[in-house]
């Protein structure tokens, strides 16, 4: 890092993005505190890109273009983290309802770290030759936000990189890095199953046709596609992540509805899941008699991020340089998803995207081996987790220092 990252004043910025999340598509005030210190720095900034996207670019002379990216949007999540900056923000979801915002997977120390390595950058320009294209993008979450920059004219616009890099924080220790070379996060379907029985008196269940029982039963059944269906060596995650019936006790309703969370890293295996939940729902509702269909609706996809081996290697070597040695480590394959990837895919461009950890160093004092870690990283509060709360220091100097090595290690070098 340079004199001109001021982390103090990036620690302010990180506890305001915080307590001021904001849901996917609806990072306004975000976008604003993006857009106004990307101009003070001097790059050319674009609002706007793909709905409420932030793009600067900073164009040094020739060399390569250098994408890095991090994303903006939060979750429905009610904080409980206790923090004195914890959110108490309560937004408008995708169905019109009220809910809790918090930033429950980290994009607030996304944006932190990626405005201080431009401004690490851009004070520095008589070191580097090449283009920054820097984008701050929207609704990851809801995995839309990529494809929604690229939609409108990301690359057309400001042209297309040689290299797209980015990174996601992840309850590891802080202070350390995850590369993974190949397929490193999966790919994700998001699933609306509906449920229709035939409603009445919660006295009379023997004139209905009960569709919580036929949610439940659902529900159990969907969780032995994996564990019963699957051979150990392939990797599946189904999550059922809500399941909505009824308004009050004594009414049974006339449909349920399931939310579901499918991740996967090969696209046979995605296919036997796919096919596994719509057996396995249309038999549930058969067996109960159910008066209509069950519909099935995807609410969205996204595919794996395959991290290119050889930027992989560029970037530990970049690590190594910028951080020190003994910081980077493998995490294996993640099971989380991400949209990043089609920023690469879009501009036929190597992808690197990799963890930075943001768990408390001293929980982890003493730990021998990584099996030793594994066990207190399961009992950390992760991404997603109302109790999410990322140590700031190291957290952001990593974060910063791993982004500005890895721009370094493709823009051309002046002055050598």
């Amino acid at each position: 890092m340079t004199d001109a990252v001021d982390l103090a004043d990036l620690t302010r910025i990180y506890r305001d993005l915080h307590a001021h999340p904001e849901l996917a598509f609806a990072e306004h005030r975000t976008a604003g505190i993006v857009a106004a210190r990307l101009r003070d720095l001097g790059y050319q900034t674009t609002t706007g890109v793909g709905r409420t996207g932030v793009v600067g670019l900073l164009a040094n002379g020739a060399g390569p273009t250098v994408l890095l990216r991090a994303d903006m949007d939060a979750l429905p999540v009610l904080e409980r983290t206790g923090l004195d900056y914890a959110s108490t923000v309560r937004g408008t979801g995708a169905d019109g309802r009220e809910v809790p915002v918090m930033h429950a997977c980290g994009h607030d120390a996304h944006v932190a770290c990626l405005l201080g390595a431009a401004a690490a950058l851009a004070a520095d320009t008589s070191s580097w030759s090449g283009t920054l294209l820097l984008v701050f993008q929207p609704a990851e979450e809801i995995g839309e936000g990529a494809q929604a920059m690229i939609d409108d004219g990301l690359f057309d616009r400001f042209g297309v990189p040689d290299v797209v890099l980015g990174q996601h924080v992840a309850p590891m220790p802080a202070g350390l890095l995850g590369v993974r070379p190949g397929r490193a996060f999966a790919a994700t379907d998001s699933l609306r199953v509906v449920l229709h029985g035939r409603g009445g008196h919660g006295s009379r269940p023997e004139t209905t046709v009960d569709p919580v029982l036929m949610a439940a039963a659902t529900v159990l059944r969907l969780q032995g596609i994996v564990s019963r269906e699957l051979p150990p060596a392939d990797t599946a995650v189904v999550t059922i992540g809500a399941l909505h019936a009824g308004t009050v006790s004594n009414v049974i309703p006339d449909e349920a509805e399931l939310l579901l969370s499918v991740r996967t890293f090969d696209q046979e295996v995605r296919g036997k899941v796919l096919k596994a939940i719509d057996r396995i729902v249309a038999a549930e509702a058969a067996a109960s008699g159910a008066p209509a269909a069950p519909e099935i609706t995807s609410l969205g996809t996204f595919p794996v991020v395959v991290n290119d081996p050889a930027a992989c290697a560029k970037v530990s070597d970049a690590f190594a340089a910028g951080l020190g040695p003994g910081l980077v480590l493998d995490p294996g394959p993640v099971t989380g998803s991400e949209d990043v990837g089609l920023l690469a895919t879009a501009a036929g461009a190597p992808c690197a995207y990799w963890l930075v950890g943001c768990a408390d160093p001293d929980l982890f004092a003493g730990i021998a081996s990584m099996d030793e870690a594994r066990v207190i990283v399961d009992t950390v509060p992760s991404n997603h987790s109302p109790l999410f709360a990322p140590v700031i220091e190291p957290t952001l100097r990593t974060g910063i220092a791993a982004l500005t090595s890895a721009a370094r290690a493709w823009l051309a070098p002046l002055g050598a």
